[in-house]
């Protein structure tokens, strides 16, 4: 009895890893969820401030600290490109690349300098973190006169 006692211990041990790594694999947004842009469109030449208008589809929008499941709040990525692997894991950093929109909001605008610049929605849950994979946008190119 004993041994059987070890070898069922030894196969949920063994198991508990796939286990949990099954479920961290699966998005933690809803499969049907979207993020995009309303307004600028892609290739837009624009003057500034930027109005940036953020659509979703498939969660709802909150302010941070809202835990909530299909819950988040927009981030814009300005210049640079998503967070992967552990990364995506960790609250997005707010800095002149990451814009924080923590009160739920879905309208801005942002003080570009003139040139090209790209910028991708990505949607942070209640902590601002975007988890692996991301719920993003496409990225847009736009020129700022």
């Amino acid at each position: 009895m004993r041994r059987l006692g070890f070898i069922a211990c030894t196969a949920l041990c063994l198991l508990a890893p796939a286990v949990a790594s099954a479920d961290t694999a699966q998005s933690h947004w809803p499969k049907d969820a979207k993020v995009f842009f309303v307004a600028p469109e892609n290739g837009a030449t624009v003057t500034g401030p930027v109005k940036v208008v953020m659509g979703a589809k498939g969660i709802d929008i909150a302010p941070a600290g809202t835990d909530k499941p299909a819950t988040g709040h927009h981030h814009i990525l300005v210049d640079t490109d998503l967070p992967k692997g552990e990364q995506a894991l960790s609250p997005l950093p707010a800095d002149e690349h990451v814009k924080h929109f923590g009160k739920g909001q879905t309208e801005t605008e942002l003080t570009l300098a003139p040139g090209k610049h790209t910028l991708q929605l990505v949607v942070g849950d209640g902590n601002h973190i975007p988890h692996d994979p991301a719920l993003a946008s496409q990225k847009i190119t736009i020129t700022v006169k």
